[in-house]
C-alpha cells in the first residue's frame, strides 16, 4: 500500500503580504498543493493523507469547490483528511454539509472515527478539530481495532494548547503509520510516525526544506507489515539566513557584490534575511537600502562594528565618558552581538559629539 502524507498546507495564507513577492507566495501555496496531486498520479499511490490545516482559516465555499475539483484529478488515490486547529469545524463551518467527490473522505466527527479501504486492506483513523484549541491528550487512547488490516492514524497536534502527544505511547499503540500535522518542520520520528511539515514555508522562522512524505507498507517473508517512508523536498521557495562577512576594507559596492554572489549561489528564488558581520572601517556606514535590490530581501541586520584602535582611544580618553564606554566594551566582550552592538553605537555617538 503506497501513500503520500501532507499537512499544514494553509491554503489562503498570504506570507509576506506587504512585500513585492507577497501575491506570488499566496499563489505558490496552491501550486505546491496541485503539484502533490500530480505526484500522487505519477507514483500511483493508494492514499493521500492530509493531517490537518489544509486551509489557513475557515474555508470559503468557493475554496472548497476549487480543492474538490483538484482532488477530482486523482487517478488511483483516495483522499483522507481531517480539520486542524486553523481550519477547525466550527458551528458555521462550510465543511459541514459540503459534498466532496467520491474520492474524498473527511473526518467530520470530533471523536475517533475510521474509514475502511478494503481495496488496499487499510483502515484510516482520525477525527477533526471542532474548536481552535484542544488541551486534552486525545491520542493517548487511540489504539486501532485488531482486525488483520493495515492501520493508519491521522493526528494533528503536539504542544500544550493543541492536543499534547506522548510520542512513545502513540508509537506503541499499534498503528503501521501515524501521519502527523501541526508542526511545520518535517520530522521523521520513526518509520511508522512522522510530521510531514508544511508544503511551503510560511514565515521567516521556517527555514530549511519543506515538502511531503511518501511511503509504502509492504509485507516481509513472515507476513509482517513493514513501513518505509522518506521525506521529499518540494517547496517552490525557502527562507534562508545568509551572513555577509566584512572587513575594514569593505566598501558599499563590494558589500552589494558579495550579497549578489551569495544569493546567486543559494538560489535567487528564495527569500533572505541578510546579516552583516565583522569589523568595518570606522568611517563607513553601510547602505542597507542598496542591498534590498539584490533579491527577495525580507530583513537586513547590520551587526558589523567599527574597527576602533581601542588602546589608542582609551589612552586619549581614560578620564572621560569615552574611556568609560571603552572599558564597558572590554568588560562585556562575551555579550551577545546585539548588546555589544549597542555599546559600539554609544561609543560612535560619543566620538561623533567630541569631533
Amino acid at each position: 500500500m503506497k501513500f503520500i502524507h501532507i499537512a499544514d498546507v494553509h491554503l489562503g495564507a498570504t506570507p509576506d503580504s506587504n512585500m513585492p513577492w507577497g501575491n506570488d507566495r499566496e499563489k505558490e501555496i496552491w501550486t505546491s498543493f496541485q503539484n502533490v496531486i500530480n505526484v500522487c498520479n505519477e507514483e500511483k499511490v493508494d492514499l493521500l493523507l492530509i493531517a490537518g490545516d489544509l486551509f489557513h482559516r475557515q474555508p470559503l465555499v468557493r475554496e472548497l469547490k476549487e480543492v474538490n475539483y483538484i482532488f477530482s484529478k486523482l487517478g488511483t488515490a483516495k483522499v483522507v483528511l481531517m480539520a486542524g486547529n486553523h481550519d477547525y469545524i466550527g458551528p458555521r463551518s462550510y465543511y459541514q454539509g459540503f459534498e466532496w467527490n467520491d474520492k474524498v473522505h473527511m473526518f467530520l466527527q470530533e471523536n475517533m472515527d475510521r474509514f475502511e479501504f478494503p481495496e488496499c486492506n487499510t483502515d484510516v483513523y482520525g477525527f477533526s478539530y471542532h474548536t481552535r484549541d484542544i488541551t486534552a491528550p486525545k491520542y493517548d487512547a487511540a489504539a486501532p481495532e485488531d482486525n488483520g488490516r493495515l492501520h493508519i492514524l491521522l493526528a494533528h497536534g503536539g504542544d500544550d494548547r493543541d492536543i499534547p502527544i506522548n510520542r512513545k505511547r502513540l508509537q506503541e499503540s499499534g498503528y503501521h503509520y501515524i501521519a502527523m500535522g501541526h508542526i511545520h518542520k518535517p520530522d521523521i520520528i520513526s518509520k511508522e510516525m512522522a510530521y510531514s511539515g508544511s508544503l511551503e514555508p510560511l514565515d521567516k522562522n521556517e527555514t530549511g526544506e519543506r515538502g511531503y512524505i511518501i511511503g509504502e507498507i509492504t509485507y516481509d517473508e513472515d507476513g509482517k507489515p513493514v513501513t518505509d517512508i522518506r521525506f521529499v523536498p518540494s517547496s517552490l521557495r525557502q527562507y534562508k539566513r545568509v551572513d555577509i562577512e566584512v572587513t575594514q576594507d569593505t566598501t558599499n559596492g563590494e558589500l552589494v557584490d558579495k550579497a549578489n554572489k551569495l544569493i546567486k549561489e543559494n538560489g535567487e528564488q528564495h527569500i533572505y534575511t541578510l546579516t552583516i558581520r565583522g569589523l568595518r572601517d570606522e568611517g563607513i556606514h553601510f547602505d542597507l537600502e542598496a542591498l534590498r535590490s539584490c533579491g527577495n530581501i525580507l530583513e537586513i541586520m547590520d551587526l558589523s562594528v567599527p574597527d576602533y584602535d581601542f588602546d589608542a582611544l582609551y589612552h586619549e580618553n581614560a578620564e572621560n565618558v569615552i574611556g568609560m564606554f571603552i572599558q564597558r566594551i572590554r568588560e562585556n566582550a562575551n555579550q551577545d552581538e546585539i548588546a555589544k552592538k549597542a555599546l559600539y553605537y554609544g561609543l560612535e555617538a560619543l566620538l561623533g559629539a567630541k569631533n
